[in-house]
Protein backbone atom coordinates (compact mmCIF):
# COMPACT_ATOMS: atom_id res chain seq x y z
CA UNK A 1 0.00 0.00 0.00
CA UNK A 2 2.84 2.37 0.83
CA UNK A 3 4.33 1.82 -2.61
CA UNK A 4 0.91 2.69 -4.09
CA UNK A 5 0.94 5.94 -2.06
CA UNK A 6 4.40 6.78 -3.37
CA UNK A 7 3.34 6.14 -6.97
CA UNK A 8 0.14 8.18 -6.48
CA UNK A 9 2.08 11.11 -5.01
CA UNK A 10 4.58 11.09 -7.86
CA UNK A 11 1.76 11.06 -10.40
CA UNK A 12 -0.13 13.88 -8.66
CA UNK A 13 2.91 16.10 -8.24
CA UNK A 14 3.94 15.51 -11.86
CA UNK A 15 0.49 16.43 -13.19
CA UNK A 16 0.34 19.48 -10.93
CA UNK A 17 3.74 20.74 -12.06
CA UNK A 18 2.80 20.22 -15.71
CA UNK A 19 -0.63 21.92 -15.53
CA UNK A 20 -0.49 24.76 -18.10
CA UNK A 21 -3.56 26.64 -16.85
CA UNK A 22 -6.03 26.91 -13.98
CA UNK A 23 -8.63 24.73 -15.70
CA UNK A 24 -6.20 21.82 -16.09
CA UNK A 25 -4.98 22.31 -12.52
CA UNK A 26 -8.54 22.10 -11.20
CA UNK A 27 -9.03 18.85 -13.15
CA UNK A 28 -5.99 17.42 -11.31
CA UNK A 29 -7.44 18.53 -7.95
CA UNK A 30 -10.73 16.79 -8.71
CA UNK A 31 -8.91 13.62 -9.86
CA UNK A 32 -7.06 13.26 -6.54
CA UNK A 33 -8.97 15.26 -3.91
CA UNK A 34 -12.51 15.44 -5.28
CA UNK A 35 -15.40 13.46 -3.78
CA UNK A 36 -14.44 10.52 -5.99
CA UNK A 37 -10.74 11.33 -6.18
CA UNK A 38 -8.03 8.71 -5.66
CA UNK A 39 -6.86 9.96 -2.24
CA UNK A 40 -10.45 10.50 -1.08
CA UNK A 41 -11.35 6.92 -2.02
CA UNK A 42 -8.40 5.61 0.00
CA UNK A 43 -9.53 7.56 3.04
CA UNK A 44 -13.06 6.23 2.63
CA UNK A 45 -11.74 2.64 2.48
CA UNK A 46 -9.83 2.85 5.76
CA UNK A 47 -12.95 1.79 7.63
CA UNK A 48 -12.41 -1.80 6.48
CA UNK A 49 -8.82 -1.97 7.74
CA UNK A 50 -7.69 -3.21 11.16
CA UNK A 51 -7.15 -0.58 13.88
CA UNK A 52 -3.36 -0.79 13.57
CA UNK A 53 -3.43 -0.52 9.73
CA UNK A 54 -6.07 2.22 9.87
CA UNK A 55 -3.86 4.38 12.08
CA UNK A 56 -0.74 3.92 9.95
CA UNK A 57 -2.46 4.16 6.57
CA UNK A 58 -4.61 7.08 7.68
CA UNK A 59 -1.56 9.05 8.80
CA UNK A 60 0.25 8.33 5.53
CA UNK A 61 -2.82 9.20 3.43
CA UNK A 62 -3.38 12.47 5.29
CA UNK A 63 0.28 13.42 4.81
CA UNK A 64 -0.10 12.65 1.10
CA UNK A 65 -3.26 14.75 0.93
CA UNK A 66 -1.45 17.62 2.66
CA UNK A 67 1.51 17.54 0.26
CA UNK A 68 -0.77 17.37 -2.80
CA UNK A 69 -2.92 20.21 -1.47
CA UNK A 70 0.15 22.36 -0.86
CA UNK A 71 1.49 21.62 -4.35
CA UNK A 72 -1.91 22.58 -5.83
CA UNK A 73 -1.93 25.91 -3.98
CA UNK A 74 1.63 26.74 -4.98
CA UNK A 75 0.98 25.89 -8.64
CA UNK A 76 -2.29 27.88 -8.55
CA UNK A 77 -0.45 30.93 -7.23
CA UNK A 78 2.12 30.66 -10.03
CA UNK A 79 -0.56 30.31 -12.74
CA UNK A 80 -2.63 33.23 -11.34
CA UNK A 81 0.44 35.45 -11.28
CA UNK A 82 1.22 34.53 -14.88
CA UNK A 83 -2.39 35.26 -15.87
CA UNK A 84 -2.24 38.70 -14.22
CA UNK A 85 0.98 39.51 -16.02
CA UNK A 86 -0.52 38.40 -19.34
CA UNK A 87 -3.58 40.62 -18.85
CA UNK A 88 -1.41 43.53 -17.79
CA UNK A 89 0.69 43.10 -20.91
CA UNK A 90 -2.43 43.04 -23.10
CA UNK A 91 -3.78 46.19 -21.46
CA UNK A 92 -0.49 48.03 -21.40
CA UNK A 93 -0.47 51.37 -23.19
CA UNK A 94 2.44 51.71 -25.55
CA UNK A 95 3.28 55.40 -25.27
CA UNK A 96 5.60 55.15 -28.23
CA UNK A 97 2.68 54.42 -30.59
CA UNK A 98 1.10 57.36 -32.42
CA UNK A 99 -2.21 58.49 -30.90
CA UNK A 100 -5.55 58.18 -32.63
CA UNK A 101 -6.28 61.43 -34.39
CA UNK A 102 -9.73 62.76 -33.56
CA UNK A 103 -11.75 64.19 -36.46
CA UNK A 104 -11.36 67.95 -36.59
CA UNK A 105 -14.56 69.84 -35.93
CA UNK A 106 -15.61 72.88 -37.90
CA UNK A 107 -18.22 75.59 -37.87
CA UNK A 108 -21.43 74.64 -39.69
CA UNK A 109 -21.96 76.44 -42.99
CA UNK A 110 -25.05 78.30 -41.69
CA UNK A 111 -23.11 79.60 -38.69
CA UNK A 112 -20.28 80.67 -40.99
CA UNK A 113 -22.72 82.63 -43.17
CA UNK A 114 -24.49 84.17 -40.14
CA UNK A 115 -21.17 85.29 -38.65
CA UNK A 116 -20.04 86.83 -41.94
CA UNK A 117 -23.33 88.70 -42.38
CA UNK A 118 -23.26 89.88 -38.75
CA UNK A 119 -19.77 91.31 -39.25
CA UNK A 120 -20.96 93.39 -42.22
CA UNK A 121 -23.86 94.92 -40.31
CA UNK A 122 -21.85 95.42 -37.12
CA UNK A 123 -19.35 97.44 -39.19
CA UNK A 124 -22.30 99.63 -40.22
CA UNK A 125 -23.16 100.32 -36.56
CA UNK A 126 -25.75 97.64 -35.80
CA UNK A 127 -25.68 95.79 -32.48
CA UNK A 128 -26.40 92.11 -31.90
CA UNK A 129 -29.65 91.12 -30.12
CA UNK A 130 -31.25 87.76 -29.34
CA UNK A 131 -34.70 86.50 -28.38
CA UNK A 132 -36.48 83.25 -27.39
CA UNK A 133 -37.42 80.55 -29.92
CA UNK A 134 -40.70 79.89 -28.08
CA UNK A 135 -42.84 83.02 -28.24
CA UNK A 136 -46.26 84.25 -27.22
CA UNK A 137 -48.73 85.09 -29.94
CA UNK A 138 -48.59 88.68 -28.75
CA UNK A 139 -44.91 89.14 -29.68
CA UNK A 140 -45.04 86.90 -32.75
CA UNK A 141 -48.27 88.35 -34.22
CA UNK A 142 -50.27 90.93 -32.24
CA UNK A 143 -47.50 93.44 -31.55
CA UNK A 144 -46.44 93.12 -35.20
CA UNK A 145 -49.85 94.29 -36.43
CA UNK A 146 -50.86 90.83 -37.68
CA UNK A 147 -54.68 90.52 -37.61
CA UNK A 148 -56.45 87.58 -35.95
CA UNK A 149 -57.65 86.22 -39.31
CA UNK A 150 -54.24 86.34 -41.01
CA UNK A 151 -53.37 82.95 -42.67
CA UNK A 152 -49.99 82.86 -40.92
CA UNK A 153 -51.79 82.38 -37.61
CA UNK A 154 -53.34 79.07 -38.72
CA UNK A 155 -51.91 75.71 -37.68
CA UNK A 156 -51.12 74.82 -41.30
CA UNK A 157 -48.45 77.55 -41.26
CA UNK A 158 -47.40 77.89 -37.59
CA UNK A 159 -46.30 75.37 -34.95
CA UNK A 160 -48.39 75.88 -31.80
CA UNK A 161 -46.86 74.74 -28.49
CA UNK A 162 -50.13 75.42 -26.68
CA UNK A 163 -52.89 78.03 -27.03
CA UNK A 164 -51.26 81.45 -27.14
CA UNK A 165 -47.70 80.06 -27.43
CA UNK A 166 -45.89 79.27 -30.70
CA UNK A 167 -42.51 78.42 -32.13
CA UNK A 168 -41.62 81.81 -33.57
CA UNK A 169 -42.26 82.08 -37.29
CA UNK A 170 -39.79 84.96 -37.72
CA UNK A 171 -37.11 86.84 -35.80
CA UNK A 172 -39.28 89.99 -35.87
CA UNK A 173 -40.50 89.51 -32.25
CA UNK A 174 -36.98 90.48 -31.16
CA UNK A 175 -37.51 94.00 -32.50
CA UNK A 176 -40.62 94.38 -30.32
CA UNK A 177 -38.78 93.20 -27.22
CA UNK A 178 -35.87 95.56 -27.90
CA UNK A 179 -38.05 98.58 -28.62
CA UNK A 180 -40.02 97.95 -25.41
CA UNK A 181 -36.78 98.31 -23.46
CA UNK A 182 -34.92 100.93 -25.53
CA UNK A 183 -35.63 104.47 -26.68
CA UNK A 184 -34.52 105.57 -30.17
CA UNK A 185 -32.11 105.55 -31.86
CA UNK A 186 -32.11 101.75 -32.23
CA UNK A 187 -29.98 99.73 -34.64
CA UNK A 188 -29.96 95.96 -34.12
CA UNK A 189 -29.57 92.66 -35.94
CA UNK A 190 -31.04 89.48 -34.45
CA UNK A 191 -30.00 86.10 -35.91
CA UNK A 192 -31.81 82.93 -34.87
CA UNK A 193 -33.82 79.83 -35.74
CA UNK A 194 -37.42 80.18 -36.89
CA UNK A 195 -40.12 77.59 -37.57
CA UNK A 196 -42.84 77.20 -40.17
CA UNK A 197 -44.94 74.30 -41.47
CA UNK A 198 -43.29 74.11 -44.87
CA UNK A 199 -40.93 71.82 -46.76
CA UNK A 200 -39.57 71.80 -50.32
CA UNK A 201 -36.28 72.54 -52.11
CA UNK A 202 -36.21 76.16 -50.84
CA UNK A 203 -38.25 75.81 -47.60
CA UNK A 204 -37.60 73.96 -44.35
CA UNK A 205 -39.68 73.50 -41.17
CA UNK A 206 -36.77 75.05 -39.30
CA UNK A 207 -34.44 77.61 -40.86
CA UNK A 208 -32.28 80.55 -39.87
CA UNK A 209 -33.19 84.21 -40.22
CA UNK A 210 -31.55 87.47 -39.29
CA UNK A 211 -33.76 90.36 -38.30
CA UNK A 212 -32.59 93.92 -38.86
CA UNK A 213 -34.09 97.09 -37.36
CA UNK A 214 -33.10 100.75 -37.47
CA UNK A 215 -35.20 103.50 -35.86
CA UNK A 216 -34.26 107.18 -35.67
CA UNK A 217 -35.42 110.56 -36.87
CA UNK A 218 -35.64 111.06 -40.63
CA UNK A 219 -35.13 107.44 -41.73
CA UNK A 220 -36.46 106.79 -45.26
CA UNK A 221 -36.84 103.91 -47.70
CA UNK A 222 -33.72 105.18 -49.47
CA UNK A 223 -31.76 104.47 -46.27
CA UNK A 224 -33.18 100.94 -46.24
CA UNK A 225 -32.27 100.30 -49.87
CA UNK A 226 -28.80 101.78 -49.45
CA UNK A 227 -28.14 99.59 -46.37
CA UNK A 228 -29.28 96.42 -48.11
CA UNK A 229 -27.37 97.12 -51.33
CA UNK A 230 -24.22 97.77 -49.30
CA UNK A 231 -24.70 94.41 -47.57
CA UNK A 232 -25.45 92.54 -50.81
CA UNK A 233 -22.44 93.95 -52.65
CA UNK A 234 -20.17 93.36 -49.63
CA UNK A 235 -21.31 89.76 -49.33
CA UNK A 236 -21.87 88.64 -52.93
CA UNK A 237 -19.63 91.07 -54.81
CA UNK A 238 -20.44 94.06 -57.06
CA UNK A 239 -21.62 92.00 -60.05
CA UNK A 240 -24.52 90.22 -58.36
CA UNK A 241 -27.91 90.83 -59.97
CA UNK A 242 -30.53 92.15 -57.53
CA UNK A 243 -34.16 93.23 -57.78
CA UNK A 244 -36.60 94.85 -55.32
CA UNK A 245 -40.27 93.86 -55.66
CA UNK A 246 -43.25 95.50 -53.95
CA UNK A 247 -44.78 93.22 -51.35
CA UNK A 248 -47.04 93.24 -48.29
CA UNK A 249 -46.15 92.59 -44.65
CA UNK A 250 -48.48 93.55 -41.79
CA UNK A 251 -45.65 95.15 -39.81
CA UNK A 252 -44.08 97.31 -42.56
CA UNK A 253 -45.48 99.87 -45.01
CA UNK A 254 -44.32 100.23 -47.74
CA UNK A 255 -42.84 96.73 -48.03
CA UNK A 256 -40.62 94.91 -50.50
CA UNK A 257 -38.91 91.61 -51.18
CA UNK A 258 -35.36 91.36 -52.51
CA UNK A 259 -34.36 88.68 -55.02
CA UNK A 260 -30.95 87.44 -56.11
CA UNK A 261 -30.28 85.74 -59.44
CA UNK A 262 -29.43 82.23 -58.31
CA UNK A 263 -27.45 79.72 -60.37
CA UNK A 264 -27.20 76.08 -59.29
CA UNK A 265 -27.13 72.55 -60.70
CA UNK A 266 -30.40 70.65 -60.64
CA UNK A 267 -30.00 67.76 -58.16
CA UNK A 268 -31.78 65.33 -60.51
CA UNK A 269 -30.67 66.31 -64.02
CA UNK A 270 -27.33 67.97 -63.24
CA UNK A 271 -28.29 70.82 -65.55
CA UNK A 272 -27.18 74.31 -64.50
CA UNK A 273 -30.10 76.71 -64.18
CA UNK A 274 -30.56 80.32 -63.13
CA UNK A 275 -33.63 81.79 -61.47
CA UNK A 276 -34.59 84.58 -59.10
CA UNK A 277 -34.53 83.58 -55.45
CA UNK A 278 -36.03 85.73 -52.70
CA UNK A 279 -33.52 86.19 -49.88
CA UNK A 280 -35.16 88.81 -47.67
CA UNK A 281 -38.26 90.84 -46.93
CA UNK A 282 -38.10 94.46 -45.82
CA UNK A 283 -39.98 97.70 -45.41
CA UNK A 284 -40.61 100.78 -43.31
CA UNK A 285 -41.85 100.01 -39.80
CA UNK A 286 -45.64 100.31 -39.65
CA UNK A 287 -47.01 103.11 -37.41
CA UNK A 288 -49.15 100.54 -35.55
CA UNK A 289 -45.99 98.70 -34.52
CA UNK A 290 -44.58 101.96 -33.12
CA UNK A 291 -47.81 102.48 -31.18
CA UNK A 292 -47.45 99.03 -29.58
CA UNK A 293 -44.03 99.96 -28.19
CA UNK A 294 -44.95 103.57 -27.30
CA UNK A 295 -42.81 105.19 -29.99
CA UNK A 296 -43.99 108.49 -31.47
CA UNK A 297 -44.39 107.60 -35.16
CA UNK A 298 -44.63 111.28 -36.09
CA UNK A 299 -41.21 111.95 -34.59
CA UNK A 300 -39.45 108.68 -35.47
CA UNK A 301 -39.35 106.42 -38.51
CA UNK A 302 -37.49 103.22 -39.16
CA UNK A 303 -36.97 100.23 -41.37
CA UNK A 304 -36.85 96.50 -40.75
CA UNK A 305 -35.69 93.51 -42.79
CA UNK A 306 -35.48 89.74 -42.41
CA UNK A 307 -32.68 87.85 -44.13
CA UNK A 308 -32.95 84.14 -45.00
CA UNK A 309 -29.54 82.77 -43.98
CA UNK A 310 -30.24 79.39 -45.57
CA UNK A 311 -31.12 80.84 -48.95
CA UNK A 312 -28.14 83.17 -48.88
CA UNK A 313 -25.94 80.13 -48.29
CA UNK A 314 -27.61 78.42 -51.25
CA UNK A 315 -26.91 81.40 -53.51
CA UNK A 316 -23.31 81.79 -52.31
CA UNK A 317 -22.41 78.12 -52.88
CA UNK A 318 -24.82 77.06 -55.65
CA UNK A 319 -26.66 74.59 -53.39
CA UNK A 320 -29.72 73.13 -55.11
CA UNK A 321 -31.83 72.20 -52.06
CA UNK A 322 -32.15 73.58 -48.53
CA UNK A 323 -32.42 70.02 -47.18
CA UNK A 324 -28.68 69.49 -47.82
CA UNK A 325 -28.00 71.93 -44.98
CA UNK A 326 -29.86 69.80 -42.42
CA UNK A 327 -29.19 66.19 -43.45
CA UNK A 328 -25.87 66.02 -41.54
CA UNK A 329 -24.15 64.42 -44.52
CA UNK A 330 -20.48 65.01 -43.68
CA UNK A 331 -19.47 64.52 -47.31
CA UNK A 332 -21.48 67.65 -48.08
CA UNK A 333 -20.72 69.72 -44.97
CA UNK A 334 -16.96 69.13 -45.04
CA UNK A 335 -16.74 71.03 -48.33
CA UNK A 336 -17.24 74.23 -46.36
Amino acid sequence: MKEEFVHMEQEALSRIAGAPDLKTLDDVRVAFLGRKGQITEILKGLGNASPEERRSLGQTANQLKGRVTQALEERKAVLEQALRQEKAQQQRVDLSLPGREAPRGQVHLLNQIADEISDIFIQMGFQLALGPDVETEYYNFDALNTPDDHPARDSHDTFFVKPGVVLRTQTSPVQIRIMEQTRPPVAIIAPGRVYRVDLDATHSPMFVQMEGLLVDKGITFSDLKGTLMHFIHSFFGPDIQVRFRPHFFPFTEPSAEVDILWTAKDRHTGETKSKWLEILGCGMVHPEVFKNVSYDYEEYSGYAFGLGIDRIAMVRHGISSITHLYENDMRFLEQF
